[in-house]
């Protein structure tokens, strides 16, 4: 994922979780912020110690990050999102993160096309 696809600075997760609009399930909180002037979407991770330690937090990440890259031609463009991972989220595989986080993007509405395969 390149940098500038990347929320990191403090105040930028502070403006979505302010001005966004959030959306949960049981593994995942999705909060989404539609950014006027912004061509592409950025996407911000946390995931809290509670969830486990840096091994298992950094898989978390990893997956999420996989998740986003391989919806890039499905996500709205122009908007920030910023995921939390939840605790029942460490336990999940490949495949069922991306389900989840699906399931809470289609909630959002950001998605433009339903995805047909392997959902």
């Amino acid at each position: 994922m390149k940098k500038d696809q990347r929320v990191k600075k403090s105040q930028e997760f502070s403006k979505v979780f302010k001005e966004g609009t959030s959306f949960a399930n049981r593994q995942f909180v999705l909060y989404v912020l539609a950014k006027e002037g912004q061509e592409q979407w950025r996407v911000g991770l946390s995931v809290s110690k509670r969830v486990g330690n840096a091994v298992v937090r950094n898989r978390v990440k990893r997956l999420v990050r996989e998740v986003f890259q391989s919806a890039t031609d499905e996500l709205r463009p122009g908007c920030d999102y910023v995921v939390i991972a939840r605790v029942p989220a460490k336990d999940l595989s490949y495949s069922e993160v991306r389900r989840s986080l699906f399931h809470v993007m289609r909630k959002a509405k950001v998605i433009h096309k339903p995805k047909r395969s392997s959902e």
